[in-house]
C-alpha cells in the first residue's frame, strides 16, 4: 500500500476530513484541441471546413471593431487597384470581403467560346467546398442539390492554417472570443437598460418616529420618481432621527462595480492587435490629452505592413490565370493629410 493510501486509510478511520487534489483547472468549454484532431472533414465528394463558415460569417459584426478593420482593408485594397475587364472594382471588393472575414476566397474563371477568360466571378466561400480530387470545387446551394464547377475554373486563395492545408482559417480568429466578450457585453447593458424594473437599492427605514402615513408617503414618491421625470431627488425629514436610522443598501452588483467601460476597452485593443490596425484610422477616440500621433505616418506604415502584403497575394491569381487580370497603384495619400 503507498503512502497515499496509507494516509488516505487513517484518515477514514479517525473520521477526520480528507483534503486531496485532482488535475489542474480547466474549461468545460476549452475544445482548442479538438479542432486539431479532426482538421477537415470528409463528406463524401467534398471536405468540410475546419470552422464553421456560417459562424465566421456572422461573426463578421460581432464587434464595431472588428467589422471596422475589415472594411479598413477592403477599402485600402480597392482604393489601390487598377480595375481590368477581367476584374472589375465591385466583383473585387466581394473577394476581398470573402478573404479577410473567413480566410478563404473563391474565383471563378468564365471563359468565352475561345477558351480565353471572359471575367473573374466571386463564389462565396461560405457556401464553396474543396473537393476532394484535383481541382474540384462544390458549391452547396441551400434547398438546390450541389453544383460542381468546372475542373480547374476556380482560384482558391487561403490564409494558411497550421493543422491541415484544405481550407484557411483567417488570422482574427485568435481574438474571438474577445470579439463574442465585446458583443456579449453590449447586450447586457442594452437589456439592463432596457428592463427598466431591476432591483436597485432597498430603502431601510429603523426609525421609531416614522408613521404609518410617513411610510405610505415615502412608497408613493417611490412610485412617482419612475417612468417620464425620474430620478428626482426624495426629501425625507424625521425629528430626532438616529444615525444612520434609514440607510440605502445596494442590491445590484453591476450599479456599483460597473466593468462595461473595462471589457469594451479590453477587448477592442485585443481586436485591433488581431487585425493589427492602428485605432485612429477606424475612429477610436483616445483617452488621453497627447492623442495616438500622426495619422498620416500610421496610415503610410500600415499601408506598407499589412496592405501591400494583401496585394501580392491577391496577385498569386495572375500567376493562377496566366496574364494579367489584377494590379495595384501605389499608396497616395490625400492631399489634406499630406
Amino acid at each position: 500500500m503507498t503512502d497515499a493510501a496509507t494516509a488516505q486509510a487513517a484518515a477514514a478511520a479517525s473520521g477526520s476530513v480528507e483534503v486531496f487534489t485532482f488535475g489542474e483547472p480547466e474549461s468545460v468549454l476549452d475544445r482548442g484541441e479538438f479542432l486539431l484532431m479532426l482538421e477537415a472533414g470528409d463528406a463524401g465528394r467534398y471536405y468540410t471546413p475546419p470552422i464553421s463558415m456560417i459562424g465566421l460569417v456572422k461573426a463578421h459584426r460581432m464587434s464595431a471593431h472588428h467589422s471596422s478593420a475589415i472594411a479598413l482593408k477592403r477599402n485600402l485594397l480597392c482604393m489601390s487597384l487598377r480595375p481590368t475587364k477581367l476584374m472589375p472594382h465591385a466583383e473585387f471588393e466581394k473577394i476581398v470581403t470573402n478573404y479577410l472575414a473567413t480566410g478563404n476566397c473563391y474565383i471563378e474563371r468564365i471563359d468565352n467560346i475561345g477558351g480565353r477568360a471572359l471575367t473573374l466571378k466571386n463564389s462565396p466561400a461560405i457556401h464553396t467546398r474543396v473537393g476532394k480530387e484535383a481541382g474540384q470545387y462544390f458549391f452547396l446551394q441551400p434547398g438546390k442539390p450541389d453544383h460542381e464547377y468546372r475542373r480547374g475554373s476556380i482560384c482558391h486563395l487561403l490564409e494558411p492554417d497550421l493543422a491541415q492545408e484544405i481550407y484557411g482559417v483567417p488570422e482574427w480568429y485568435a481574438a474571438l472570443q474577445s470579439g463574442l466578450l465585446n458583443e456579449a457585453a453590449t447586450l447586457f447593458r442594452r437589456r439592463y437598460y432596457k428592463n427598466g424594473s431591476h432591483a436597485g437599492f432597498v430603502f431601510y427605514v429603523a426609525e421609531e418616529g416614522l408613521s404609518e402615513v410617513d411610510s405610505k408617503a415615502i412608497r408613493e414618491a417611490f412610485r412617482q420618481s419612475k417612468g417620464p421625470g425620474n430620478f428626482r431627488n426624495l426629501y425625507l425629514h424625521i425629528p430626532k432621527g438616529r444615525e444612520k436610522g434609514v440607510q440605502i443598501l445596494p442590491i445590484s452588483e453591476v450599479a456599483a462595480r460597473d466593468e462595461f467601460t473595462g471589457i469594451k476597452n479590453a477587448t477592442r485593443d485585443d481586436i485591433l492587435a488581431a487585425h493589427r490596425t492602428p485605432p485612429q484610422l477606424i475612429g477610436v477616440v483616445p483617452s488621453n490629452a497627447a492623442g495616438f500621433g500622426s495619422i498620416t505616418d500610421a496610415a503610410r506604415v500600415f499601408f506598407d505592413h499589412e496592405i501591400v502584403p494583401l496585394q501580392r497575394r491577391f496577385l498569386q491569381i495572375n500567376a493562377w490565370l496566366g496574364y494579367e487580370a489584377i494590379r495595384f497603384g501605389e499608396y497616395a495619400p490625400s492631399a489634406a493629410a499630406a
